[in-house]
C-alpha cells in the first residue's frame, strides 16, 4: 500500500491488529479487515446516495480510519469525489473497486463508511448488532417510506430536525 494511501488506516505489518471483520468487493480483488465494531450505522436517503448506488437507500456502517487496513487490491482502488465531480481521491469521497465495480466505501477525512454487505457474517448472514442501523439520515429525501421505528432526521443524525 502507498504510504500516501495509508495514512490513518491500520498497517498491514502492525502485528497488534487483530481483525475482527472482514470485506471485499465482488470480484474479491479489493479485500480489507476491520478491528473494531462500527461506531454508528445509518441508512442515508440522500439523492447523492441513491444515484450512485442505484437505489432508495444506502447502509453504511462507521469506522475510525485506524481500524482499518487494506489486505489486498489497493491497486484497484477508485475514487470519486461526488461534491466537486471529480474522479480523485478528494476527501469526503467515493470508493469502488476499478475491476468489478463494486461500490466499497464513503472515505471521510477520519472515518470510513463501509457498506455492511460486503461483509462476511457467515451462511446465512447474522448481522451483528453493532451494524445495525441506529437510525434514517436525509429522510426528507427518500424515494419511499420505511416504517421500522428508527428515528428519521431531515439531515444528518443530531445535526437536524427530527421528523
Amino acid at each position: 500500500m502507498s504510504p500516501k494511501f495509508g495514512l490513518g488506516y491500520g498497517s498491514p505489518e502492525d502485528q497488534s491488529f487483530i481483525a475482527k471483520h472482514g470485506a471485499r468487493c465482488h470480484c474479491e480483488a479489493v479485500q480489507y479487515e476491520v478491528r473494531a465494531d462500527p461506531v454508528d450505522a445509518k441508512i442515508c436517503h440522500c439523492t447523492v446516495c441513491q444515484v450512485l448506488h442505484g437505489a432508495p437507500m444506502q447502509w453504511a456502517a462507521i469506522f475510525h480510519k485506524r481500524d482499518v487496513r487494506f489486505i489486498a487490491g489497493v491497486e484497484h482502488l477508485r475514487f470519486y469525489n461526488s461534491a466537486l465531480d471529480r474522479p480523485e481521491r478528494l476527501l469526503p469521497c467515493k470508493v469502488s473497486c476499478a475491476r468489478c465495480g463494486t461500490l466499497i466505501a464513503d472515505e471521510g477525512r477520519l472515518m470510513w463508511l463501509a457498506f455492511p454487505t460486503l461483509f462476511d457474517f457467515g451462511a446465512p448472514p447474522q448481522v451483528p448488532e453493532a451494524f445495525r442501523p441506529t437510525c434514517h439520515i436525509f429522510y426528507g429525501m427518500r424515494v419511499m417510506d420505511v416504517d421500522d421505528g428508527r428515528p428519521k432526521w431531515s439531515g444528518h443524525k443530531d445535526r437536524s430536525t427530527l421528523l
